[in-house]
């Protein structure tokens, strides 16, 4: 039992920046698939339009084959542009000749992204990467980015590394561990689902699909402290089911009320 707390208690330190989301609903990967048209997710287009209405922004990160870091959701370019390469196979020049879903709009920069936002309302940037070394290099590259914005940001990411990265070299930015129940998952993500990772980051809050809400290791971390954030709410109808165990609601598709 003291092996399990130690494992998956998140930081016992609660960071004052988490009131930024307290209570809030976040615009997955900015406010889109609803009017006006052309707002496709991660783009400028629904960035300025979640900042515009007050929402703060979930967003994406992956970096690129010359070093950049770009805003983007998925492991390949396929569904979003057309075409089945990775983002960190690609230069930035190469992913710009793409658009987003057949609209006027391309794959940002975090640099771009961040310019667009203006600090209007806060960040909630996901770290994309799937090894050790490639988790530290995209922070590295981030962080240079981030050290200069003058608005408010949080990150998290289902990769552990991502948040020890953090919680090693920038102790004072709140981050959190994304995860889900991964009950038929590989064994590394049934371990994830279960937070056993927690000792690596230590996050201060905890981002869980919202579907395994009664997971006892989600359970055990909202009793410890951790602040519990939901993904992703597609109604509000799934809104309303959950505010009782969570206190931030990730969302998207509807406008929350």
């Amino acid at each position: 039992m003291l092996i399990t707390l130690f494992l998956t208690a998140p930081s016992l330190k609660k960071h004052a920046d988490i009131s930024l989301l307290d209570g809030r609903f976040i615009a997955h990967r900015g406010l889109h698939d609803i009017p006006p048209a052309g707002c496709p997710e991660n783009s400028l287009a629904a960035f300025e339009e979640a900042a515009k209405r007050g929402y703060p922004i979930e967003n994406d990160i992956h970096l690129t084959a010359d070093g950049r870091v770009v805003v983007f959701h998925d492991d390949s370019l396929k569904r979003m542009c057309g075409v089945d390469r990775k983002p960190e196979e690609m230069t930035l020049a190469e992913i710009k000749k793409y658009r987003l879903a057949a609209t006027d709009q391309t794959v940002p920069t975090l640099e771009e992204c961040l310019e667009t936002v203006g600090g209007r309302v806060p960040l909630l940037i996901e770290f994309k990467a799937t090894s050790k070394k490639g988790s530290y290099a995209l922070c590295d590259a981030a962080d240079k980015i981030l050290s200069d914005y003058k608005g408010k940001y949080l990150i998290q990411s289902f990769y552990p590394f991502v948040l020890g990265w953090y919680k090693k070299h920038r102790p004072e930015v709140c981050r959190g561990q994304l995860s889900s129940g991964f009950y038929h998952d590989p064994l590394s993500h049934r371990l994830l689902g279960c937070l056993l990772f927690n000792f690596i980051g230590r996050p201060h809050f905890i981002s869980y699909e919202y579907k395994y809400k009664n997971n006892i290791f989600f359970r055990l971390n909202r009793l410890l402290g951790a602040h519990p954030i939901c993904w992703t709410l597609t109604s509000q109808e799934a809104l309303d089911s959950v505010k009782k165990q969570f206190k931030s609601y990730i969302f998207e598709g509807f406008i929350p009320r």
